[in-house]
């Protein structure tokens, strides 16, 4: 990748950073305000009035409100990087490709292996794996890109694999809190002597409700782009393959 990419991923996995602190310490400072709150007997009836972040809150549960808000920045940071690590010009860089050509066109191969060895692109370093086994003939230079290929794919997908994980993780979250949300109302009902008010057991199953909710509002989108972003990487990939062999065609007929 482009040193530029790695630059930009740094200090956009530094910002998520401080933005999960503050998320935590704001979260951390304000659950027991709001949870008393949400204790008071007309605390559904005011979040039913009050701003949507209100109701998430109460329906949620400080707990799963942080979690999901964490997951939810988190998500959003890998897709950013996801975005900005399938650019066509990570793997196929035009201007790699038009120096190259041009320095074989003029005869003049040390030039164009200059080219690619200042690359840090998917197609610069299938060229430069090849380019360093040239002298030993087709077999070998294709065996080394080959293995230049597996190992740059394998990190692209890591890249955009951990979007997969929050589309993983995000439902088996909201289970957990369904389940939670569900015992705690069968846990009012066995310890009551008499059967409960509704408004008893609507805290549980309100829990319960929200966080599948919110379980499924991560993980369908987080799923859909990494499908996107997957499709489009092979595609990228299959460009970039095709591309390496046609020039290391031409140096090795420069080689000549």
């Amino acid at each position: 990748m482009p040193s530029r990419f790695h630059s930009l991923n740094s200090l956009l996995l530094a910002n998520v950073c401080r933005v999960a602190a503050f998320a935590l310490a704001t979260g951390w400072t304000t659950t027991q305000v709001l949870g008393q709150e949400a204790a008071q007997g007309e605390a559904v009836q005011t979040a039913s009035k009050g701003n949507v972040l209100e109701q998430f809150w109460v329906g949620l549960g400080p707990m799963y409100f942080i979690i999901f808000f964490l997951m939810s920045v988190i998500l959003v940071a890998l897709v950013v990087r996801g975005i900005l690590a399938v650019q066509a010009a990570n793997f196929v860089p035009a201007d790699l490709v038009q120096g190259v050509e041009t320095s074989l066109a003029e005869n003049n191969p040390q030039a164009a292996a200059e080219l690619v060895k200042a690359d840090e692109s998917f197609l610069g370093n299938l060229l430069n794996a090849g380019l360093g086994h040239l002298t030993k003939g087709k077999e070998a230079v294709l065996d080394a890109m080959q293995v230049a290929g597996d190992v740059e794919t394998m990190r692209i997908e890591h890249t955009i694999g951990y979007i997969a994980l929050i589309g993983n993780i995000a439902p088996m979250v909201g289970l957990l809190g369904t389940v939670q949300g569900m015992v705690t109302s069968f846990g009012t009902i066995a310890s009551s002597s008499q059967t409960p008010k509704p408004s008893a057991l609507a805290g549980g199953i309100e829990q319960a409700l929200y966080t599948t909710l919110v379980g499924l509002w991560l993980a369908i989108p987080a799923i859909v782009i990494y499908n996107i972003l997957r499709n489009f990487v092979q595609k990228q990939i299959l460009q970039a393959g095709a591309k390496s062999e046609e020039l290391i065609e031409k140096f090795q007929e420069a080689a000549k």
